[in-house]
C-alpha cells in the first residue's frame, strides 16, 4: 500500500523502532552531518532533529533510507528482488492461451494505469505560500563537510521541461546556497536537466525550474533512478506506489509538483548565466573541484504548515545513498536482462561507489561472450560511467566478495583477460586524465575455452559430493561444533 506522504512514513519508522527523535539543539552546519555519518556507519536508525539551531519550527530528517530494511519499508516490499520480479513479469509476461488465464492477467496490466500522473487543484505542499520575499535562510539547510563551498540542498528533486518537446525530467542534483534567493544548479552535462537547460540556452529562453523536497518515499526514490530521458520518473513512482502520483501546479512557474511534498522552491535559470560552484564533499569520498554552473533564481517557497526538511549526506562509504543504489541495482536488473538475457546477476559494491566497479555473472555461451557483455554494458544508459567491469561465470555469487576476489584472482591471465578501452565518465571522477572522459577496464574472469586460445585444459573446481554434504548436515548437531 502506498505511503500517503513522508510524514506517515516517519510515523511508521518511529513505530517500528527505525527512527530516533533528537530533541537537543543541533547546529545545521557540520553537526547534523557529523552525527549522521557516525550513525549510518553503525547501521543505525533514521534521525529526526526537532530542535535545529535557528530553525526550531522545521525538523530535519536524515538517514531515512540508510538500511536494507528501511529501503524495503520505503518501497512497500519485504525484499527488493520482489519488485524486480514484478517488473520482469510485466515486461515479459507469460501469456496464457485460455480465456480464464487471460482474464486473470487483467489486474497486472491494469497496474499500468498507476504510472499515469494525476493533476489536482490543491495540495498540502501549498498550505503556506511565500511569493513576496521568499528566503532560503528560512529553511534548515545543512553544511555537510568543513571545506564545502557553503550550505547545500542535498536531497532535492529538480523538475524541468524540455523547451521543445515538453518532456518532464526529474533529477537529483546538489544545490549550493549562494544567498537568500539563488542556488547553484549542479546538473552534470550527461543529465536530463542539463540537456533541457542547454536547449533553452540555444533558444535564448529562460528555463523554469521547480525543486521538490520530501514527497512520499517511493517518489523520493524514483527521483534517483537512472531512467532514460524520455521516461518520466513519476511514472516509475506510480508503479512503485501502486497509485498515481498526484501533482499540483506551481504558483509562479508553469510546472507541476507532487501535491504531498513537504517544501517546494519555484524559480528559473537564465540562459548564459554561470557562477562558481563548489567545492563539495561528494560520494567519491573527496572534495569535488569548483566549476562554473547555472544559477537558480527563487520566485516562491510553498510548504506544508508542519513541514519536515529531508536531507542526506554523501562521503566515504558507506553512506545513506548505499541503499538507494542497491535498490536501483535490484529493481533495474530485469530491465538490463531485456537487452542482455545472458546476465545472471549483478553487484555494484558500495565501496566501488556503484559506477566505479560492476561485478556481473553470465551464462557463457560462446567464445568472447564476456567481452560482448562488457561493450554492451558500457553502451547502456548510466552504465557508461562504469570504470571497471568484472565478468564471472554463472555459478559465482557476485554478492560474496570473498568468492569474487578468489575466483577472479585465479581465473585471469592479465595479458589475455584484461581489456582497456575509453569513454565517458562521471563528472565527479577526479582521477580521470581529462574531465568527463576516462579509461575503462574489463576483466574476463570466466572459464576459458579452447576456442579462446586456452588449450591446456581448465581444472575442475574443488567441491564435496552432495551425498557427503547431506551426511555431514545430518551429523552436525551430534558433532558439538
Amino acid at each position: 500500500m502506498a505511503h500517503k506522504n513522508l510524514n506517515t512514513f516517519v510515523d511508521l519508522l518511529r513505530n517500528e523502532g527505525e527512527l530516533k527523535d533528537i530533541g537537543i539543539e543541533v547546529d545545521p552546519e557540520l553537526e547534523i552531518s557529523a552525527i549522521a555519518d557516525r550513525v549510518v556507519k553503525q547501521n543505525g536508525p533514521a534521525l529526526l532533529f526537532t530542535n535545529v539551531k535557528g530553525h526550531p519550527d522545521i525538523p530535519v530528517l536524515i538517514n531515512t533510507f540508510g538500511s536494507k530494511r528501511r529501503m524495503e519499508m520505503a518501497l512497500g516490499t519485504d525484499d527488493l528482488d520482489d519488485i524486480a520480479a514484478e517488473i520482469a513479469d510485466l515486461i515479459q509476461p507469460n501469456i496464457p492461451s485460455s480465456l480464464i488465464g487471460k482474464l486473470q492477467m487483467l489486474p497486472k496490466f491494469a497496474r499500468l494505469k498507476d504510472t499515469q500522473t494525476k493533476v489536482v487543484r490543491h495540495g498540502p505542499c501549498q498550505e503556506i505560500v511565500e511569493t513576496e520575499s521568499p528566503a532560503l535562510s528560512t529553511l534548515p539547510i545543512i553544511k555537510c563537510w568543513p571545506e564545502d563551498g557553503g550550505k547545500y540542498i542535498t536531497f532535492p528533486q529538480v523538475i524541468t521541461r524540455h523547451p521543445d518537446t515538453g518532456t518532464r525530467n526529474v533529477g537529483m542534483y546538489r544545490l549550493q546556497v549562494f544567498d537568500d534567493t539563488t542556488l547553484g544548479l549542479h546538473w552534470q552535462r550527461h543529465k536530463g536537466g542539463a540537456h533541457h537547460y542547454h536547449v533553452a540556452e540555444k533558444l535564448k529562453q529562460r528555463l523554469e525550474v521547480a525543486i521538490v523536497l520530501g514527497p512520499d518515499p517511493e517518489t523520493m526514490y524514483a527521483g534517483t533512478a537512472p531512467l532514460p530521458d524520455e521516461l518520466d520518473e513519476y511514472m516509475l513512482a506510480g508503479f512503485l506506489r501502486r497509485q498515481s502520483v498526484e501533482l499540483v501546479k506551481c504558483k509562479t512557474v508553469d510546472l507541476e509538483v507532487p501535491a504531498n511534498a513537504q517544501i517546494i522552491l519555484e524559480g528559473y535559470a537564465e540562459p548564459g548565466e554561470r557562477r562558481l560552484e563548489g567545492p563539495f564533499g561528494d560520494h567519491q569520498g573527496y572534495y569535488s573541484l569548483t566549476d562554473e554552473y547555472p544559477v537558480f533564481h527563487l520566485t516562491a517557497i510553498t510548504r506544508r504548515e508542519k513541514a519536515v526538511y529531508p536531507t542526506i549526506i554523501v562521503g566515504p562509504p558507506p553512506q545513506e545513498d548505499a541503499w538507494l543504489g542497491k535498490a536501483t541495482e535490484r529493481i533495474f536488473l530485469p530491465l538490463l536482462r531485456t537487452t542482455l538475457p545472458e546476465i545472471v546477476d549483478m553487484n555494484l559494491p558500495v565501496e566501488g561507489i556503484f559506477h566505479n566497479l560492476a561485478i556481473i555473472s553470465i551464462e557463457k555461451r560462446y567464445p568472447g561472450h564476456a567481452q560482448k557483455v562488457m561493450h554492451a554494458l558500457w553502451g547502456l544508459g548510466q552504465m557508461m560511467f562504469t570504470k571497471v567491469i568484472v565478468i564471472v561465470d554463472k555459478d559465482v555469487n557476485v554478492h560474496n566478495m570473498q568468492e569474487v576476489v578468489w575466483r577472479t584472482g585465479v581465473s585471469i591471465d592479465p595479458k589475455r583477460d584484461i581489456m582497456i578501452t575509453e569513454g565517458p565518465c562521471d563528472v565527479l571522477d577526479f582521477a580521470s586524465q581529462i574531465a568527463d572522459y576516462s579509461g575503462k577496464m574489463g576483466i574476463d574472469a570466466t572459464t576459458k575455452w579452447p576456442e579462446e586460445g586456452f588449450t591446456r585444459g581448465w581444472p575442475e573446481l574443488l567441491s564435496m559430493p552432495d551425498e557427503v554434504n547431506q551426511r555431514i548436515d545430518d551429523l552436525w548437531p551430534q558433532l558439538g561444533l
